[in-house]
């Protein structure tokens, strides 16, 4: 020990001796101890820091610097000032040292890395925070040799910064540039906003996450969608803690209860109850209560049970034997049939039950030869098979309408629209749908969205319904409407009114066709009738648009004909129809912790859930200059 003290005071002598231009300047902070020469004292508070080991040739800076940082911060800021300052003379120094346009020159101006002010450093840097975020990378990456190598091809005089850098300061500067965005959208003249609210919890290290999305429309109708919180939720997932949560997201969005149009959430009690604690008006996600209706009329029956459970077991077979599956493939060409993989279900997704049922049916050829050839440890008989493929035929419209409604553009309009024809099934299924959805034609909301929705109307509406929606929604004009804008503009320059369109039955004749027919015969007797308000009237007896037209689209171009209707579809076409969009997040969640990033803390799997889904919401950046 006496050896290492000696040789570091030796060093440090040697050291006393050099310029303080050659020296770290965070030496204008510390001085090195009299008493241990592998200590720094802190000229502020005269702590003492290890210089970083007991050896000589171990002792660096690092230290020193982390105190500044963190117990001495204008200090710091000083440190750094000095530290760009003494970078910036060495680097024209060298410049100066060689002749105007001399090929040393051009090979300094190409190799010397970028001072950390430098525009193009710091767009790269962003860049490789979003690329983190984006493409669900560990920060570990920024470490990888492939990675390093990359960059050092493209930009060799870029000074990469450590993973710590990116996961302790790019990330949350990026995170907040997002957050502050976000927060002007929100504030420019927004009056409606919907959300979509779940519960998740992670497999890999028991961590339960709240999800809060939103979506509204602007003064161009465009619609927009932002994550606001996928948040720690530690606890009993109790309606009162939930509310909480709910009340501290709200105010850390300054967003005020009279503005939230609806929350869409699963129709569990926990979460009815939280939002009436709350405060806030919430509606069940549909998606949801057509899981709930296939399952009590359809997968919940004896006999289907037991069918299901042997496809399972059949298809589990196949995705846990690689010999099985190259044996299935070979039959499969033999036969002239597409190579396909056989689906597993999820029992909480009844389509994904569907899509299992329907991959069995197109290889059932390939399926009973494989089980003559080589065995299966269970199989259907003729009877199982039968059951299957009525069972497909039956939970096709559903399947259709599942996917209609969870589209990423399905408004609240599409819930009560594509509700009827419904009616058209077996007399079970009917049964459980209108148990499920029994109050989804009186719900205001969904009727209303429905009427200012084009492509709807109230083509689909009983005559008391009708009468209903139109009165509520000629209050709603009145109440959000100033008197100024009462009366229509038609010699607007945008929008003309909808020619009557003629429907031309496809050969598939899909569910969604049925739509197209109930409006043909609808549209007949509608053009006599109609409220006593201008604009609602002209609005309503014109003819519907096509279903693959977006309703947001066709207001873009008629607001100025209809200035009292506009702002009222931009609340009431803002809704989702499902949760969808939190569980879609959730499902970026299992990506962000993943195996590759366990260990990541909740607080930066918030800013990259945050980040990753917001980042389209910033303006396009401009290309940085060399």
């Amino acid at each position: 020990m006496k050896q290492v003290l000696k040789a570091a005071k030796q060093l440090n002598n040697r050291k006393l001796q050099f310029s303080r231009a050659e020296m770290s300047c965070v030496w204008s902070f510390f001085k090195v101890s009299e008493e241990d020469p592998r200590y720094a004292v802190c000229n502020d508070c005269e702590g003492r820091v290890m210089r970083g080991g007991v050896r000589v040739k171990s002792f660096n800076t690092t230290n020193l610097i982390t105190h500044l940082k963190n117990k001495h911060p204008e200090a710091f800021k000083e440190y750094e000032k000095l530290t760009n300052a003494k970078q910036r003379k060495k680097s024209d120094a060298t410049m100066a040292a060689a002749p105007v346009g001399s090929p040393i020159e051009q090979v300094l101006e190409k190799t010397e890395k970028f001072h950390k002010d430098h525009q193009k450093q710091k767009a790269l840097t962003v860049a490789i925070a979003k690329m983190i975020a984006i493409d669900d990378q560990p920060f570990s990456v920024v470490e990888d040799e492939g990675f390093s190598e990359v960059l050092e091809v493209a930009e060799p005089r870029y000074n990469k910064p450590s993973r710590r850098y990116f996961a302790d300061v790019a990330l949350p500067a990026l995170h907040d540039i997002v957050a502050t965005h976000i927060h002007k959208l929100l504030d420019s003249n927004v009056n409606d906003i919907s959300f979509t609210t779940d519960i998740w919890s992670s497999d890999l290290n028991q961590t339960s996450m709240l999800s809060l999305t939103a979506q509204w429309i602007d003064k161009n109708f465009e619609m927009k969608r932002a994550v606001l919180h996928a948040q720690e939720f530690p606890g009993s997932h109790t309606g009162t803690a939930i509310a909480s949560a709910f009340d501290s997201m709200f105010k850390e969005w300054r967003i005020r209860k009279e503005n939230v149009h609806v929350v869409l959430r699963d129709n569990t009690r926990n979460m009815v109850k939280a939002m009436e604690e709350c405060g806030v008006k919430s509606l069940g996600c549909m998606a949801h209560l057509g899981q709930l209706a296939v399952h009590d009329a359809v997968l919940s029956q004896r006999s289907v049970v037991d069918s299901l459970a042997i496809a399972r077991k059949i298809v589990g077979h196949f995705k846990s034997s690689p010999l099985g599956t190259s044996r299935l493939r070979d039959i499969q060409r033999e036969i002239g049939m597409k190579t396909k993989m056989l689906q597993q279900d999820v029992p909480t997704r009844w389509n994904s039950t569907f899509m299992m049922m329907t991959t069995l049916l197109e290889q059932k050829r390939a399926l009973v030869m494989y089980e003559a050839y080589h065995g299966l440890p269970v199989s259907l008989n003729a009877n199982q098979w039968s059951l299957i493929e009525k069972m497909t035929t039956l939970l096709a419209p559903f399947e259709e309408l599942t996917r209609e409604i969870s589209l990423h553009t399905a408004t609240a309009a599409d819930c009560c629209g594509t509700q009827a024809g419904v009616k058209t099934t077996k007399s079970a299924l009917l049964e459980a749908v209108n148990k499920r959805f029994e109050t989804s034609f009186s719900e205001q909301l969904y009727y209303l969205a429905t009427i200012l929705d084009p492509r709807y109307k109230d083509r689909y509406f009983d005559a008391d319904l009708k009468l209903v929606a139109k009165n509520k929604l000629e209050k709603e004009v009145d109440k959000m409407t100033p008197s100024a804008t009462a009366e229509p503009t038609p010699d607007a320059e945008e929008g003309e009114p909808q020619e009557k369109r003629t429907c031309t039955p496809s050969e598939g004749h899909s569910f969604l066709d049925m739509f197209d027919e109930i409006l043909e015969e609808k549209e007949q007797d509608e053009q006599a009738t109609g409220p006593t308000s201008v604009q609602v009237h002209g609005y309503l007896t014109e003819p519907t648009i096509p279903r693959n037209v977006s309703p947001l689209q066709y207001w873009q171009s008629n607001m100025t004909r209809f200035p009292a209707l506009a702002p009222v579809a931009r609340k009431y076409l803002s809704a989702p129809c499902t949760s969808v969009d939190s569980e879609r997040l959730f499902s970026a969640a299992s990506n962000v912790v993943s195996e590759k990033r366990n260990r990541i803390g909740t607080e930066r799997a918030e800013m990259l859930l945050f980040v990753k889904h917001n980042i389209r919401l910033l303006p396009k950046p401009g290309k940085a200059k060399s």
